[in-house]
This record gives structure tokens, sequence and C-alpha cells, in this order.
């Protein structure tokens, strides 16, 4: 009797973890396996798939649209580890500090991330309007005519317009994990380096910034994953357009699948972005593993 009872308690725990497990398998698992047997086929989501091997990726590789969404993937990464990084730390050290007003200049800084991507790109589409938008209207204002451009219909800009927006959004979000990597810096190592005649920017690179290492590897990575799955602002904003100058993977896939109707190479496409976002969600996880492990 007491053997039962002993094994019931081992098992009660799994037992809680199976339905959880049951339902990921089903939602997640099984979609992404599926995706990757739909990679393999032409199929245009109406009639039965038929198997053609390698050929959507063959054709893949192939194709300019690819490698300009590739592209403008990585331009979109580079941006998200420099900028947002940079300001989401700088922001993060002003005011790790009692400042007036300091709390509700946090909330203003964080707000734009509690924001739909989907508002927020209709209300800087409307922002960036040429003709009426409130960007050009206030250079137009000023006297600045001559800067007062068609920034979502220029091929030159309108990538690095939707980029902004999306820096705008995530600035606040770096300032928060920062703020919360700078609640673990120990002050006596602060107030050593002051005694030991330190300045303040001495401090900050040689005591504060190495001790964030943790934290700023988590922000990269994160920072990475999150431009790569970049889809909602481009999709509202541009769609990818003009001549598919501001198109990423993820909206070249929906594009492709649902707009074209050819489900088998939208899913290959779904399977290349997926590798490359598994490549840093390992080191990520990696990362995450090895602190677990070392506390």
């Amino acid at each position: 009797m007491m053997r039962r009872a002993k094994l019931s308690r081992q098992l009660t725990p799994y037992l809680f973890l199976l339905v959880p497990l049951l339902l990921f398998m089903i939602w997640v698992v099984g979609p992404m396996i599926y995706t990757f047997y739909l990679s393999l086929t032409k199929w245009d989501g109406l009639s039965d798939p038929i198997f053609i091997g390698l050929r959507n990726y063959e054709k893949l590789f192939d194709d300019p649209v690819f490698y300009t969404s590739l592209t403008n993937n990585f331009k979109w990464v580079i941006a998200f580890i420099t900028v947002p990084v940079v300001s989401g730390l700088g922001l993060a050290v002003a005011l790790d500090r009692e400042i007036p007003a300091g709390r509700i200049i946090k909330a203003a800084i964080f707000a734009p991330l509690v924001f739909s991507l989907v508002v927020t790109g209709l209300i800087w589409s409307w922002m960036y309007n040429p003709a009426y938008g409130l960007i050009n209207q206030v250079l137009r204002l000023i006297g600045l005519e001559q800067l007062a451009l068609g920034w979502l219909s220029d091929k030159h800009l309108v990538l690095w317009a939707i980029i902004f927006v999306a820096i705008w959004r995530q600035v606040g979000y770096v300032m928060i994990l920062y703020l919360a990597g700078l609640q673990g810096v120990d002050p006596t190592l602060v107030d050593a380096s002051k005694v030991d005649g330190c300045n303040a920017w001495q401090t900050f690179r040689n005591v504060t910034f190495p001790l964030l290492a943790p934290i700023t590897v988590i922000v990269v990575i994160i920072s990475v994953i999150d431009s790569l799955r970049a889809f909602d602002l481009v999709s509202v904003m541009t769609r990818g357009g003009p001549y598919n100058s501001s198109s990423v993977l993820a909206n070249f896939m929906y594009i492709e699948a649902f707009n074209n109707y050819k489900m088998g190479y939208g899913a290959a496409i779904a399977v290349v972005l997926f590798l490359i976002s598994l490549t840093f969600i390992l080191i990520y996880l990696s990362h995450v593993l090895q602190d677990e492990i070392e506390y």
C-alpha cells in the first residue's frame, strides 16, 4: 500500500505535465513537422499535395526576392543589435537612480511596447504620409520642405523607415531588461571604484558593464530573434513594397502561401526562416541552461 502511494506521488507531477505536453505536441510540434513535409510538395491549399522533393528549395535559392528578403532581415538584425541595445542601455543607466518623474519617464518609454503592432503600423503609416502626414507637415512648417519625402514609397528609404518604427518600439523593452540587470549589480563594487578614483565613465566601463554581460547576451539574442520574426509592421505599412524593397522572409512567406496559393513554396521559406531562428534560439537556451547549472 505504501509502495503504491509512493508511486502515485512520483507520477502525479508527470500526469499534470501530460496535458500541456500533449497540447504542445498537437499545436506546435505537429504543425512544424507537417510544414517540413509541405515544403517538399506542390500544393495550392485546395487540391491534394504533390510530392516534388527539393524543387521548392531549388527554386527558392534561385529567387531574387528571397535574397532581397534575406538581406533585409539581416539589415533588420544589425539595426536591432546596435541602436536599441545601445539606447536601451543608456536609458537604463540614466534612469537607474532617483530622478524627478522617473517612473513616468520609464512608463512613457516602455508604452510603445504595449501597443499592438498593427495599431503601431497604422499610426506610423499616417505619420509617414507624404501629403498630410505629421512628419512632412512639421518639416514644411519649419521650412525644411526639401526633407519632406515619400518615406514609404522610396525604395531606398522604405526599409529604414519601417525599421525606425520597430526600433522606437524595441528600445523600451531593452531598457526594462537592463534596468532589471542593474538591480543585480553589487553597489559596494561601484562604491569601491569611486573610492579608487574612477569617474562615472570608468566605473561604468570597468565595473557595471562587465557585470551586465549575461543580460547583454540575452538582450542581443532576443533582439536577433525579434528581428527575424519581423512581419506585422511590414505587412501593415507596405506589404513588402515598393517592388519588394521592404520585403522580409515572414512577409515573403505569407504572400507566396496565402496570396499566390503556393503553400509548398511558402512552407519552404518557413523552414529556412525556422532554421535561421533556431540557431539563435539554441545559443540563447544554452546560455540560460549554463547559468542555471552554475547557479
